[in-house]
């Protein structure tokens, strides 16, 4: 950290303190995406999702499970349920 200014710590150091936020939030826009597309996109949509609930802690047969359904509103339940913690 030492090769950073101040100000770039105090920026990183944010991020990391808020990283479970910005995870949470991405995870929301994706479910929004998943609604409205289809085909290629829509797995490129699936495969930033899984790697966003991994970081929230979401196990990954649980991830595949909801991959495997293939239906947003599931993930959009586990998104609310994450959020009441």
């Amino acid at each position: 950290m030492s090769n950073y200014t101040k100000f770039q710590q105090k920026v990183i150091k944010r991020y990391y303190d808020n990283r479970d936020t910005i995870a949470l939030q991405r995870a929301q826009e994706l479910v929004t995406e998943l609604y409205l597309t289809a085909g290629k996109k829509r797995e490129k949509h699936w495969d930033s999702l899984a790697l966003h609930l991994g970081k929230l802690g979401v196990k990954p047969d649980v991830i595949a499970h909801l991959r495997a359904q293939d239906k947003p509103e599931l993930v959009a339940t586990l998104i609310k349920k994450l959020m009441e913690k």
